[in-house]
């Protein structure tokens, strides 16, 4: 990881975008592991990938967001320049426009069921932009939208160890229902992470939709995986319904969570946020698919 700071950040406008010297420059809060976001005055952010894994993500949020925005009926970020590399920070890296809102937490949320229809009114909006001349999954995308079985290594190296506790027998049989089938409809757009660190919320409702760097075309499926790791019982019902998921799709979806969740369990520190973070949610897929 490339150390980002806030003075790095200063140094970087002074230097590309001398105009701009004067704003003030603040780290926000929850700034995510593939980028680091700093406040930019009061209209603008500077986000910076954190990794030359996530760079590409630069110029793709840069052409395509632009394309979006008109067909979306909630905020999402607005590219305004792109910055360049230097010795000090040797990768691209951008300036985009300041989107009000606060990230998404059950608390700060007026009612979870229409969270979840706004959150699947969204994405139909953004599945239904032309996707021809999109972006195929891939490492650049980590491959969000293509084929699950991708992850088939890492997911079953996790269920091998895990506690008899865990129930890893059924672990493995959720896994090997999400790989039963293959996504063969024509390619859509995904966002690619939609998780809370990228919903933002006004007086208690969606209000804006950041991060698109691992947007690309391909099995939507990977951007339902908010029924299992945010949604109680009825929002994930409501959510799903809303986006006309069928038996395959929620299967596919349900993989895309337990990879994830078993992943995020198993690769941090026993107790940390994260390693709770991907237990609760294990247990969110066990109990749910033992409810079918």
């Amino acid at each position: 990881m490339i150390e980002i700071t806030t003075e790095l950040v200063r140094q970087l406008i002074q230097s590309q975008f001398p105009e701009w010297k004067h704003l003030t420059i603040a780290p926000v809060d929850k700034s995510g592991h593939d980028n680091r976001t700093y406040r930019l005055g009061n209209e603008m952010t500077v986000r910076l990938p954190s990794h030359e894994r996530y760079a590409s993500a630069v110029q793709k949020e840069l052409t395509w967001l632009p394309v979006f925005k008109p067909y979306l009926s909630l905020p999402i970020p607005a590219p305004i320049a792109k910055g360049e590399p230097t010795a000090e920070y040797p990768l691209p890296w951008s300036v985009n426009q300041w989107i009000e809102g606060s990230t998404v937490t059950v608390e700060n949320i007026t009612d979870l069921n229409k969270f979840a229809e706004d959150l699947a009114g969204f994405l139909i909006e953004l599945e239904a932009i032309d996707a021809s001349q999109g972006i195929p999954a891939g490492i650049q995308n980590f491959h969000r939208g293509g084929n699950l079985a991708v992850y088939d290594q890492d997911t079953r190296s996790v269920i091998d160890v895990l506690p008899s506790q865990c129930n890893p027998k059924l672990l493995l049989e959720i896994w090997e229902l999400a790989l039963a089938t293959k996504y063969e409809a024509a390619p859509l757009w995904l966002h690619g992470d939609i998780a809370v660190g990228n919903l933002l919320v006004q007086n208690g409702r969606l209000c804006g939709v950041i991060d698109f760097g691992t947007m690309g075309v391909g099995d939507p499926s990977s951007d339902l995986v908010m029924a299992w790791n945010f949604f109680d019982d009825r929002s994930r019902d409501i959510f799903l319904r809303r986006m006309n998921a069928d038996q395959d799709m929620i299967n596919r979806a349900r993989g895309w969570a337990l990879w994830k969740a078993l992943i995020t369990y198993a690769w941090n520190e026993p107790g940390s946020e994260s390693s709770n973070w991907g237990k609760r949610v294990i247990d969110v897929i066990i109990r749910d698919y033992k409810s079918l």
